[in-house]
């Protein structure tokens, strides 16, 4: 055997193996139900709703920050249907608008549609988290590509819910989102 064919078989016993490592312990190798049972128990309805601030960073492919943002929303619930009309400013000036219409069954599991998904998109809230898996088309002027979503929504102590989602394009992460929610007290 030549050393390229060494070489390239140890790059790709690496590349399995970090593949490995991160479905098996990286941040997609969460579930919901690791978190049943933990308190305090994050209701939607209760914690997403009204008025909310937000504010955040989005981070590159290389893990360097390629955008802050800061958001206001706007949540109301009829029973186990809401929706939540969200309104970003972003650092380049740019803004952008999204309404997610929710459906949170009696079981936990979430059903999520807005215009910019492709598909709908599905959770689960368990214990102080919830997890929302979609497919988002991004705008025209970011390239219109279709990316796959992770948000794990982890509710603080206090109230405040602490927000990580991850973009990935064909099982590669291309961005992450890091970003706090509160709710605001109307004046």
């Amino acid at each position: 055997m030549s050393a390229f064919m060494y070489v390239a078989l140890g790059a790709a016993l690496i590349l399995v193996l970090a593949v490995l490592k991160e479905r098996f312990t990286g941040f997609t190798a969460q579930r919901p139900e690791d978190y049943a049972g933990q308190q305090p128990h994050f209701d939607l309805r209760q914690y997403l709703n009204g008025p909310i601030k937000c504010e955040g960073v989005i981070y590159g492919p290389l893990g360097r920050v390629a955008s802050r943002f800061t958001a206001d929303f706007e949540a109301h619930w009829d029973g186990n249907h809401g929706v939540m009309k969200e309104r970003f400013l972003y650092d380049s000036g740019n803004s952008q608008d999204r309404e997610w219409r929710l459906t949170l069954s009696n079981d936990g599991t979430i059903r999520a549609e807005a215009d910019d998904l492709v598909g709908v998109g599905s959770g689960q809230q368990a214990g102080p988290a919830v997890r929302l898996d979609y497919r988002i088309r991004m705008p025209k002027e970011a390239g219109g590509h279709v990316l796959g979503v992770t948000d794990w929504m982890y509710l603080a102590p206090n109230g405040v819910v602490v927000n990580r989602s991850q973009f990935r394009k064909f099982g590669i992460k291309v961005a992450e989102l890091v970003a706090t929610m509160r709710q605001v007290t109307p004046a």
